[in-house]
């Protein structure tokens, strides 16, 4: 029987020349491509036009990109970062936040709202969380490819064995393999997927987007609930987090689920109203 996998999956896809392309580039290259055709289907059928598709692609790919690189600065490093503050901006040295990446989101999506969508805000958020969904699961899949943010060891049949020293054995030196572990970033892939899945299903199939917050309940629950848990068998990202009894990822979890729960309520209660959910809906008029 197979104890444990091996992963020896090189993170550079393929390099010509001084240029690299990398599986993790690659995958947030995919998150966006793959959102960009969620939301273009989304915004057709809302009679959004082609101007406002593509300013909603700026805004998000602005905010997600530097409330990544800043939430990873400053929750998990802030001592380093506010002492070199030029370092924010480099990117390309690693260090990227899902948390600060949501906080980006929810920031530029504001903005896009207000200067551009002209909706509500809690409408965009409840259409652009399916985009995000499936884009979470590229990026854990880039995770993986970079064999980092994986979990405690174990004995389960599916662990995996990582690459400790990847960039030693890129050089050409024995690879050094973590105890075989928890492969969370997969774990992290199937809660994306099956929140994606469900978000299309209300989205499509059901008339739960004509109430404000049920598309965002879902997916703040969906994502970060899972999340809060799957903590519990992740190593820390730094060592600061070692003698906390909940780790960063899991104080920063917390209000955005309770967010969540508050929006599940207030949909909930306007959905009970008007005849609760149905399926096959597809009256585009707005509840009163």
């Amino acid at each position: 029987m197979l104890s444990y996998i091996t992963w020896t999956v090189d993170p550079d896809w393929f390099s010509i020349g001084p240029l690299t392309v990398r599986w993790y580039g690659l995958m947030w290259a995919l998150a966006f491509f793959l959102g960009y055709w969620v939301e273009s289907k989304i915004y057709n059928r809302e009679k959004m036009t082609q101007d406002q598709l593509d300013k909603l692609f700026l805004y998000m790919l602005i905010g997600t990109v530097l409330g990544a690189r800043v939430g990873h600065c400053f929750f998990y490093d802030p001592k380093y970062y506010l002492s070199n503050l030029a370092e924010v901006l480099c990117v390309w040295k690693g260090g990227l936040s899902s948390h600060g990446g949501a906080c980006g989101i929810i920031v530029s999506l504001w903005l896009f709202n207000k200067y551009v969508a002209k909706k509500t805000y809690i409408w965009v958020m409840d259409r652009v969380v399916i985009a995000v969904a499936i884009g979470g699961a590229c990026i854990r899949f880039g995770n993986l490819m970079n064999h980092e943010i994986y979990g405690h060891a174990t004995d389960v049949p599916w662990a995996f064995e990582f690459i400790k020293n990847i960039h030693h054995w890129q050089m050409g030196a024995d690879p050094v393999f973590s105890a075989p572990s928890h492969p969370t970033q997969i774990y992290e892939m199937i809660y994306c997927l099956v929140t994606f899945s469900i978000l299309m299903f209300l989205y499509w199939r059901t008339n739960a987007r004509k109430y404000e917050g049920f598309l965002f309940g879902v997916f703040l629950i969906g994502v970060f609930l899972p999340r809060f848990f799957l903590e519990f068998i992740k190593n820390s990202q730094e060592s600061f987090e070692d003698d906390m009894t909940l780790n960063m990822g899991q104080l920063l979890s917390i209000p955005l689920i309770l967010w969540g729960v508050y929006m599940l309520y207030k949909s909930i209660s306007q959905m009970r109203k008007e005849g609760g959910l149905q399926i096959g809906k597809e009256s585009d008029t707005t509840p009163k």
